[in-house]
């Protein structure tokens, strides 16, 4: 079939293609969300204010919460299906593509009616004061009404690339992004509904998409569709989704301690405004930072594929050159944070103290992100591999084991500068735990190669 034809040159095809053609539709399309993200920001902070901003920023620890539990269906359930289009298992993979489905269903529903209920105190207990708390219930409120769509969005797209159709889970965010982009201006500024809507004009433009994917999953004429008897849950996959999955979600929960840490440390010592100093940081990171994960969700497929065929030698090639193009994707957004912060802060904002003290932020945060890059990849390879003991230590190193407790410890003795020079020592030492437990297993897979 062409469906088969077109998953084995994942096992026969030039690395360096493969690479090409399903990294660069995801890089796009994270790029896209990156972008979004950004003019978001400026829309927000030049349409609304400083204090909405500040709002947007306080909203971020729920946004990765949610986003953690789509990492652990989605990202779980991709390499699952990798492993199992592999070894040819079309009934496991269809089941798979159901389970994901129904999974994302309830999970999307209980999070939203749980986050709901406890808004208000969530939202204080994350650093909201008085002034910025409206603009953060405003955004909230419609971000959770909507979010089963965005779960279920996530991972369908994931999926896509999984099975093989890199172009068109690009296309599904571009899409996402382009409506995104028109109806955020025409809802704050033609409409007036300030930051309620920036968040409406998020939920629909996914709900558009999702139902495009919808569509284009239920045609029974391909490998892998969505079918009734699908849905039926299978411990075997829900726990193989999870186990998998687990890293990814605790990695973005973890994200999400960090983010009320440094929101409630730079509250105390900065104020509102270094609050929204580091929502504009955590943006303009976010963008080099998906551009690596563009490139993993890239690899993935063709680690996963070629090592559930015990191509260890393909395996080691596309790692090598991923982890190169990593690095130096990291080392030029630094080179050109550190040469320009003033003017990068000064795109979100005119508010001069915002702009100092965003400015302090970014040359912190990307003095060694280089080394973020390499790490980035080393745990998207064990997560590919199955090694899902391993991702999760690399996930936890960085923020749980050493930027948390820095975060406690440094603004005691060094005030707000101790908040922003945590990120930096945490990312040199999670990068030489990172580069020891690589080497040990780098070993293992060239073992492989020669036995």
């Amino acid at each position: 079939m062409k469906k088969e034809r077109v998953l084995l040159t994942l096992g026969t095809a030039d690395i360096g293609k493969l690479l090409i053609e399903y990294a660069i539709p995801a890089i796009i399309a994270m790029l896209a969300v990156s972008l979004y993200n950004i003019t978001d920001s400026i829309f927000i902070g030049h349409g609304i204010g400083v204090m909405a901003l500040s709002g947007l920023a306080i909203t971020f620890p729920i946004m990765n919460l949610a986003a953690a539990v789509g990492s652990l269906i989605g990202i779980g359930a991709a390499t699952l299906m990798s492993l199992r289009l592999a070894q040819k298992d079309y009934v496991a993979a269809n089941y798979i593509l159901g389970n994901v489905y129904v999974l994302n269903l309830i999970t999307g529903i209980l999070f939203s009616v749980t986050a709901l209920i406890f808004l208000n105190p969530i939202l204080i207990f994350f650093g909201a004061s008085s002034q910025v708390l409206p603009y953060a219930r405003d955004f909230m409120i419609i971000i959770l009404a909507g979010n089963v769509v965005t779960h279920t969005y996530i991972g369908l797209n994931t999926l896509l690339r999984s099975a093989g159709h890199p172009q068109k889970a690009m296309y599904a965010t571009i899409i996402t992004i382009f409506m995104n982009l028109i109806l955020n201006p025409l809802f704050i500024f033609k409409f007036g509904w300030g930051i309620r809507g920036s968040a409406a004009a998020t939920i629909i433009s996914q709900f558009l998409v999702l139902a495009w994917q919808v569509w284009f999953f239920s045609n029974s004429k391909s490998f892998i569709y969505l079918k009734k008897e699908f849905f039926r849950l299978r411990k075997e996959i829900v726990k193989g989704i999870f186990s998998i999955g687990i890293a990814p979600f605790l990695l973005n929960a973890a994200g999400c301690v960090v983010i009320v840490l440094m929101n409630k440390n730079l509250s105390y010592y900065g104020g509102n405004l270094a609050v929204g100093a580091y929502g504009i940081v955590n943006r303009i990171a976010y963008l080099s930072v998906m551009i690596v994960f563009g490139l993993n969700q890239g690899m993935q497929p063709i680690v996963g594929y070629n090592y559930g065929a015990a191509l260890y030698e393909r395996v080691t090639e596309v790692l090598k050159k991923t982890i190169i193009i990593a690095v130096a994707t990291m080392t030029f957004g630094s080179v050109l944070i550190e040469l320009f912060p003033y003017l990068v802060a000064s795109i979100f904002t005119d508010e001069k103290n915002l702009i100092d003290m965003t400015t302090t932020g970014l040359r912190y945060a990307f003095m060694f992100s280089p080394l973020i890059g390499f790490q980035m990849v080393v745990s998207t390879f064990f997560q590919s591999i199955g090694k899902a003991q391993k991702t999760i230590f690399l996930s936890l190193t960085r923020q749980v084991i050493f930027l948390i407790p820095l975060l406690i410890i440094l603004p005691k003795y060094m005030n707000i500068s101790g908040v922003w020079i945590s990120m930096p020592i945490s990312d040199l030492a999670s990068s030489i735990v990172t580069i020891c437990l690589f080497t040990t297993q780098y070993r293992k897979l060239q073992s492989k190669k020669t036995g």
